[in-house]
């Protein structure tokens, strides 16, 4: 184990973003477990915290094998290859139903509330972990389109396939361990609890 939870990781990865010292004008967390440690970072870098929602495309018959990630806004990103393998209407209603629950988690987590603009500005983008590094790649796509100025991916913990994988179009990477050999991200935690929606709403109101 190499964290005792969130914020025992979110406390490592603010000093090593402190000692690199990385600027940022916004925070943005992947919810729900980003978000954990997006509040705690954001609050040592006394920037704001927002949200950016990508979600995992689960495979046609095994939705916990990701194939691609859609955001809020529906940009998506994919595992071409197993995307050639999904069928077409299959694969348009799981790109809408995926993004009406991003657009309904964004509501429910901060109603009304549209994210902060990224035009021009640094920003940093926290999550508790990376897998496959789809949803990443996805969320930092958006923010591409939407004109970020410096993007820069910080997380405790991801394969080093996925970092290269984010790296294709974020400008920077933090990240504390990359083994060559990755399972369940919650391996990596002693505890790694699934984050409650009230959670997330407390963390964005304190």
């Amino acid at each position: 184990m190499l964290f005792r939870d969130r914020t025992d990781a979110a406390q490592k990865l603010l000093a090593e973003l402190q000692r690199q010292q990385i600027a940022a004008d916004v925070v943005l967390a992947l919810p729900r477990g980003g978000v954990v440690l997006g509040k705690l970072i954001a609050d040592g870098l006394g920037v704001p915290l927002d949200l950016v929602i990508p979600r995992k495309i689960g495979a046609q018959g095994d939705p916990e094998y990701a194939i691609g990630a859609i955001t809020e806004n529906g940009i998506a990103v994919w595992n071409e290859a197993e995307k050639e393998r999904a069928g077409p209407i299959w694969l348009k209603k799981i790109m809408a139903e995926e993004t009406a629950e991003a657009r309904r988690r964004r509501a429910k987590y901060l109603p009304g509330g549209k994210r902060v603009p990224v035009t021009g500005k640094r920003v940093l983008v926290v999550d508790d972990g990376i897998a496959t590094g789809l949803t990443m790649r996805a969320a930092v796509t958006e923010l591409r389109a939407e004109g970020a100025a410096h993007i820069t991916v910080a997380v405790p913990v991801a394969p080093q396939d996925g970092v290269d994988l984010v790296l294709r179009n974020a400008d920077h990477v933090v990240v504390l361990h990359a083994p060559p050999f990755f399972g369940a991200l919650g391996a990596f935690y002693t505890t790694f609890d699934q984050v409650s929606d009230d959670e997330v709403i407390r963390l964005l109101r304190a």
